[in-house]
C-alpha cells in the first residue's frame, strides 16, 4: 500500500465533511485540522512501523510494529487530556444507562448475526489454522482502530461539528457518519506502490453499512470504547474461523 492512501481516504470523505460544515452552526476548524493531522500521523506510523520498530527477529507476518506504535500515539493523546475529555473519548470504566447500553448491544448482535450468515455463504473455506492470525485478530485491530477512530477521531470531529441529534438520550452528529464511512473506505480503497487505485465499492458499502455502523452504534450507545474494541475483535475472529471451516 502506498503511504498516500490515507490522503485518498481523507479526499473520499471530504464531501461529507463539507456537508457537515454547512449543516453545523459553527465549525471549529482547529479540531478539524487536529483530526486530519492525527489520522494521517496514525496511518503513517502504521505504514512505516516495521522500519521504526523492527521485529523481524520474531518472524511475524502481521504488522505488529505499526499497531504498537499506533497504540502508543493514542495513549500519549489520551493521557495528555483531562479525565473529563477521556470520558468523552470513551476511555473510561463508566457506561451509559442500562437501557441505552442494551439497545447498542442488541443492534450490534443483530448486525453481527447477519454478517456471520452472509460470510458463511460467500467466504472461501478450507484455510489452515494459524496461531499468530488468531492472536493478532483477537487483540490489535480492535484495540488500535477503535481507540483511533471511534475514540480520538470521533471526539475531535464532535468538537469540530457539534452533535445536533438526540436518540434515546445519546447525542449523534455528522462526526458519527464521517467516521462510519471512513472505516469503510479505508478498507476498500487503496493505492498500491505503483499508484494504481483499487476501489472496491462492494467492500466499502458492506463494511460501512454493516460492520462500521454496528460498531459505531455499540460505541455511541455504550459510552465506552471497551465494547466496540471487543466487538471489533469478535468480528475479526469470526472471519478467521469462517475461513478455516
Amino acid at each position: 500500500m502506498s503511504p498516500l492512501s490515507p490522503l485518498l481516504w481523507i479526499l473520499l470523505i471530504s464531501p461529507f465533511v463539507v456537508i457537515a460544515h454547512f449543516k453545523t452552526e459553527k465549525t471549529n476548524y482547529k479540531y478539524l485540522a487536529f483530526f486530519v493531522l492525527y489520522f494521517l500521523s496514525d496511518m503513517l506510523l502504521q505504514h512505516y512501523g516495521k522500519e521504526l520498530l523492527p521485529l523481524d527477529f520474531l518472524g511475524l507476518k502481521f504488522n505488529w510494529s505499526g499497531k504498537i506504535l499506533s497504540l502508543v500515539l493514542s495513549l500519549i493523546i489520551l493521557f495528555s487530556v483531562s479525565k473529563e475529555e477521556r470520558i468523552k473519548i470513551g476511555f473510561t470504566a463508566q457506561t451509559n444507562l442500562k437501557t441505552t447500553l442494551k439497545f447498542g448491544l442488541l443492534m450490534f448482535i443483530g448486525f453481527t448475526l447477519f454478517d456471520i450468515v452472509f460470510k458463511l455463504i460467500l467466504f472461501p473455506k478450507g484455510g489452515t489454522f494459524d496461531l499468530e492470525t488468531f492472536i493478532f485478530q483477537a487483540t490489535m485491530p480492535g484495540l488500535t482502530e477503535e481507540i483511533a477512530l471511534r475514540g480520538i477521531s470521533l471526539w475531535l470531529l464532535n468538537k469540530a461539528f457539534a452533535p445536533k441529534w438526540n436518540y434515546r438520550g445519546v447525542e449523534l452528529g455528522w462526526s458519527f457518519i464521517i467516521i462510519t464511512i471512513l472505516f469503510g473506505v479505508s478498507h476498500g480503497a487503496v493505492l498500491n506502490q505503483d499508484f494504481h487505485l483499487k476501489f472496491d465499492i462492494i467492500t466499502i458499502a458492506y463494511l460501512t453499512l454493516i460492520s462500521s455502523f454496528s460498531l459505531g452504534v455499540l460505541r455511541i450507545f455504550s459510552g465506552n470504547l471497551i465494547f466496540s474494541i471487543l466487538g471489533h475483535n469478535i468480528i475479526n475472529l469470526i472471519n478467521a474461523v469462517i475461513r478455516i471451516l
